[in-house]
């Protein structure tokens, strides 16, 4: 799959950069990939006439203060709304058209996404780039038996299920079998109280064939343990801070 090239280690840029930009837009993700990030994390609705639009919150309430959801709002109305830096909503299309050569890490929020998710990734011929997933598992499904072999990552039940799997002894063949449809884990540092990023439950997510990233982490010195502690993928608000750890921990090693 091209979603998992370069090798890893792996910045994905949570929401793209939005330090100098608004989050979520055609900028921020132009901000990352300007630094050399190759990975972008997104979240998708669906707007009123059907069309999978780039947004995290299901309304314009905290970017805009108005009281209206996205999904009320037709693609064209959201992409004259104006969320600052000459901004407006984007939709999934554009994201992935303008950026052909970006790896989309896609958090699919509503199930009014899930249709036009599924035809916009057909459409661009974009399956091997991108990453499906949903603390919804019925969400993320739905969208992945529609694109097969398209990447994706476990869902909020099975999250819970696999780090407490990892976290006892000899679980490793449980961790298996509970992310035997799924190519990553992407995690919190913890979980119901349970630490996530442990040597032992990396171990036992490795063991399975299974990349691990961590989210959301914004101070160096975490980008540093993790790292450390052998996850593959940083998913960060601070993608340039990321990049800056990565190429000094290769400067070091070389």
């Amino acid at each position: 799959m091209t979603f998992f090239s370069p090798a890893p280690p792996r910045v994905l840029a949570h929401r793209g950069l939005a330090l100098e930009a608004p989050e979520n837009t055609l900028l921020a993700f132009a901000k990352a990939l300007a630094l050399g990030v190759t990975h972008l994390e997104t979240d998708v609705h669906g707007s009123s006439d059907g069309v999978a639009m780039v947004s995290h919150d299901p309304d314009l309430t905290r970017l805009v203060g108005r009281k209206v959801q996205v999904g009320d709002l037709t693609a064209g109305e959201l992409r004259k709304i104006r969320l600052g830096a000459d901004q407006g909503y984007c939709s999934l299309a554009e994201a992935l058209d303008g950026f052909p050569d970006a790896r989309f890490n896609i958090d699919i929020k509503v199930d009014s996404a899930i249709v036009p998710t599924i035809a916009t990734i057909r459409d661009l011929r974009a399956v091997e780039r991108v990453l499906i997933g949903s603390f919804s598992a019925k969400r993320r499904l739905a969208v992945v038996r529609e694109l097969p072999g398209v990447a994706t990552s476990v869902s909020a039940q099975g999250a819970i299920a696999a780090v407490a799997a990892a976290r006892a002894p000899g679980g490793h063949a449980a961790v298996r079998r509970i992310l035997r449809d799924v190519d990553a884990v992407q995690l919190p540092l913890s979980i119901l109280g349970m630490s996530t990023m442990t040597p032992r439950t990396i171990a036992a997510f490795h063991a399975a064939d299974i990349e691990v990233h961590a989210w959301t982490i914004n101070r160096e010195t975490e980008m540093d343990r993790l790292l450390d502690l052998g996850v593959d993928g940083l998913v960060t608000d601070r993608s340039d801070l990321a990049m800056t750890v990565l190429k000094r921990r290769e400067t070091a090693s070389s």
